[in-house]
């Protein structure tokens, strides 16, 4: 059988790839998208459960690069709902007519370099294999789910759903008796909506997380002409900010001020839609000690107002991280909902779960019986959605071997070893830190301009140098060291109490924010690639 030959082959139909693709296009590249899914969307398409939705506002999260698309789209509120962010990557997809060059239902298994030919051959799970000279991840940094090691998970009699993998056909919870394990971001939004119609919720915590209001509304006519009138303002705002969000620090220090002073700030924060509590807050609360603690401490007499039992408020809080060092799941009344009669909190620091049964799950100090169980267990992130394909660079070498003692990247788009393979959502770039479709446009613009300089001059092997990615490298180890959540144990640093060798912390973020991460890759591009071997 003939192996299909292209320009480029990319990995995965999320929002990076739909957006790869178009401009490979337009670059007159011949491109395959390989999508594991039976559609597009990426993140999108797999996390269905009930509840999800965006915690950065809609209008700054939609794509900028198409004055067409942006006048044709409307959100309906100011952070949507799956359902709308699906339906408005559908739209993309079919505006820019992008399914006919995506292949849906391929899963990629490995991707290996022949050095002679200068090509990569990647291979299907279903046996089929395609070649190109260019391979461009666009994986996701939370797209490889993970199950908890308990004994007996496979034993359940009724459905046991991970959030990451909800099924297309609806899943009844009204009515009936569910456990939710894991309080995260994902944990925290089906909580609070399952809450509302479960006959019963068990809430199984292992350690709390901190988490703010979202202050979610839909958006009226007035503002959606003045969202449309607003976009190149919109977009310029994000530009300037750390994480691309439309919130930035204040450019004072929380210790500088009085507490007066501070609390009226954080007051007004916590009362704000969004991100501003953690992306907006003084420019001390990620790096200093006792400007997080007070901080913490704002937010934890928060928690106490809304929780009505005082013990089960402390439970809510924690007391392993302080606040904004792990990922800051936003909320509507989560906190309310241990209210009500119908909920309760398993805290399992006090009784941990022992075994799933056939019939529910058995802690060490009681046993419940289910209808329903969903695993809000959490991501391998970052580099899991590298880890499960074997790609194997000009040595023999893989990825998972090169980067066994934490990634190495140069501009954490390119790895020495791989050429021509590009992680537009990998370790050491912005987009892991981010409102990530800002992030993942400048990554695309970027690589899809390194490739228009190299088909203008003929170069066929683009390979980043072991010096320039041990200088990167260095740079983003050092950037994540001033941080406080480089001294935490979360997805931000690697580490998944779900998984048996995941409890080492590794810097995966690029934590010295996104303006400087893109003004780095501009210098780059604008001298002519130095740290890229261009042959």
């Amino acid at each position: 059988m003939e192996i299909a030959q292209y320009d480029a082959i990319i990995i995965g139909a999320g929002i990076s790839g739909m957006y790869q693709l178009h401009r490979l296009r337009g670059l007159g590249l011949s491109a395959r998208v390989f999508e594991a899914g039976d559609d597009l969307g990426g993140t999108w398409y797999w996390n269905r459960y009930p509840g999800c939705r965006f915690d950065s506002e809609s209008y700054s999260y939609g794509y900028s690069f198409s004055d067409d698309i942006l006048r044709e789209w409307d959100w309906s509120e100011h952070f949507a709902a799956q359902p709308e962010t699906l339906r408005y990557l559908e739209f993309v997809a079919a505006k820019l007519d992008l399914r006919r060059d995506i292949q849906f239902g391929s899963r990629v298994e490995s991707a290996a370099y022949d050095e002679e030919a200068n090509l990569w051959e990647v291979l299907l799970a279903d046996g089929r294999s395609a070649r190109s000279r260019i391979v461009i991840t666009a994986i996701g940094a939370l797209s490889t789910p993970v199950l908890p090691a308990i004994e007996g998970i496979q034993s359940f009699r009724g459905p046991a759903i991970h959030t990451g993998l909800w099924p297309r056909e609806p899943v009844e919870y009204a009515g009936r008796r569910v456990a939710v394990i894991g309080t995260g971001a994902s944990g925290v939004q089906v909580i609070q909506e399952m809450a509302k119609v479960a006959a019963h919720l068990t809430v199984f915590q292992r350690t709390p997380n901190w988490c703010a209001p979202l202050h979610n509304s839909p958006i009226d006519a007035e503002s959606q002409r003045r969202i449309h009138a607003s976009y190149p303002e919109i977009f310029a705002r994000c530009r300037e900010t750390f994480g691309q969000f439309l919130h930035d620090s204040d450019r004072r220090n929380a210790l500088d001020l009085s507490p007066e002073e501070r609390e009226a700030v954080w007051e007004q924060l916590y009362a704000e839609p969004g991100f501003g509590i953690w992306m907006a807050n003084f420019r001390d609360v990620l790096v200093s000690e006792e400007a997080n603690r007070l901080l913490s401490n704002f937010v934890a007499r928060k928690i106490r107002e809304r929780v009505n039992d005082p013990a089960l408020a402390e439970k809510l809080i924690p007391t392993d991280h302080g606040f904004g060092t792990r990922r800051v799941p936003l909320e509507t009344n989560y906190y309310e909902v241990y209210n009500q009669e119908n909920v309760r909190l398993v805290d399992l620091r006090d009784s941990p779960i022992q075994r799933i049964t056939p019939d529910g799950i058995q802690t060490a100090a009681e046993d419940f019986a289910f209808d329903l169980i969903v695993f809000a267990t959490g991501f391998d992130a970052v580099t899991g959605a590298f880890d499960r394909i074997e790609f194997r660079g000009a040595a023999g070498q893989t990825l998972k071997e090169a980067w066994a003692d934490g990634p190495r990247t140069y501009l954490g788009l390119q790895v020495p070893g791989f050429p021509n393979l590009f992680t537009l959502v990998g370790p050491h770039n912005s987009a892991t830190f981010c409102n990530i479709p800002r992030c993942i446009e400048q990554n695309v613009d970027w690589v899809s301009g390194l490739l228009a300089y190299a088909k203008e001059r003929g170069i066929t092997r683009i390979e980043a140098s072991e010096k320039a990615a041990d200088e990167w490298t260095e740079h983003v180890h050092a950037a994540a060291g001033r941080m406080l959540f480089s001294k935490v144990n979360s997805w931000f640093t690697g580490v998944n109490r779900n998984q048996p060798g995941h409890d080492q912390r590794r810097v995966l973020l690029y934590a010295g924010g996104a303006p400087a991460h893109r003004q780095r890759c501009d210098e780059v591009a604008r001298d002519g690639y130095p740290g890229f071997l261009l042959r």
